[in-house]
């Protein structure tokens, strides 16, 4: 009687086992397509010269990015063949961002994203909306999901204050045909686990800062890279060319010195001149601006091709 007992618990083990592993396959078999369909749209709303065939692509990516987030445990697969958007996993593995833009006919750019919280077979996200152009004083600003300064984003940092986590997002932020932004965000989630963007934790450069701004002109690069041994945020120092041009963002461009923000009880407090001879090197020191965007060539082989904006 006992060997049948251990018998039909065996059957009934491997029973489940399989039915999870053919809900697996299912499951990835599923993400696969979807993704393959998300890298075909991606392409379409990047290099598309025409601006309506650009947003409807877009918007039949996200219905059908939803469809795929929305297939179970889907939190743990990767769009790495989505070369359109950025998908970073928080350090800690909380959450998710993915983050994209879409350029407009008059060269400026709006963004688009969702927050996928780490919540297994069940989808819960936080849908970003771009708010970029109603934000008065963004650096200011404590918004929600629904006011988003909108961004594209390559890097997360974990930092905690009063035991608190929070987490800084690093962003590029195309702006207009004359310049370009680049942005360092926070994001938190308050005690309904609510996300809330924006918090004041940049001291000192004469102000205390919410989320910090850099304007330039588009023809430059800026550097904006995470240096995690020094556990410090280091970013090209902007100027003008002429300094009567000093209320004219749009004309700045790096002068070759570095600023930074240091991590310092919780807080990034601001320094200047930062010496950079001896400063190890970041795989976001390398981070290119979406000028420069992946396209398939004929034989369908990712090339690199930059695109004049």
């Amino acid at each position: 009687m006992k060997g049948i007992f251990l018998t039909l618990t065996f059957l009934f083990t491997c029973s489940i086992t399989f039915a999870q592993h053919s809900d697996e396959s299912k499951n990835i078999k599923q993400l696969n397509i979807y993704k393959d369909s998300l890298a075909s749209l991606g392409r379409k709303f990047i290099n598309d010269t025409i601006d309506v065939e650009r947003k409807s692509a877009n918007y039949t990516f996200i219905r059908t990015l939803v469809s795929a987030l929305k297939v179970p445990h889907s939190f743990n697969y990767s769009f790495d063949s989505v070369k359109s958007i950025s998908v970073l996993n928080a350090p800690d593995n909380r959450f998710r961002i993915f983050s994209w833009h879409v350029m407009n006919e008059d060269g400026s750019y709006r963004f688009y994203g969702t927050i996928q919280m780490n919540a297994g077979e069940k989808l819960l996200m936080h849908p970003l909306e771009d708010y970029s152009p109603m934000l008065k004083n963004p650096e200011d600003s404590i918004t929600d999901t629904h006011k988003w300064y909108g961004a594209q984003y390559y890097k997360i940092i974990r930092s905690t204050i009063a035991d608190k986590a929070y987490y800084v997002l690093l962003g590029w932020k195309g702006n207009t045909v004359k310049s370009t932004k680049k942005v360092i965000e926070v994001l938190s989630f308050n005690r309904e686990d609510k996300p809330v963007l924006g918090m004041p934790v940049f001291e000192g450069n004469s102000k205390n800062r919410k989320r910090v701004i850099f304007e330039y002109t588009r023809q430059a690069s800026m550097l904006l890279r995470y240096v995690p041994d020094r556990h410090l945020i280091v970013f090209d120092h902007l100027s003008p060319p002429d300094k009567k041009m000093k209320d004219q963002p749009e004309t700045f461009g790096p002068d070759l010195s570095y600023d930074g923000y240091q991590l310092k009880n919780g807080k990034w407090n601001f320094v200047e001149n930062l010496d950079m001879r001896n400063v190890p090197e970041d795989r976001d020191a390398n981070y290119v601006d979406p000028k420069v965007q992946a396209i398939i060539d004929k034989g369908g082989v990712p090339v690199k091709k930059r695109i004049k904006q």
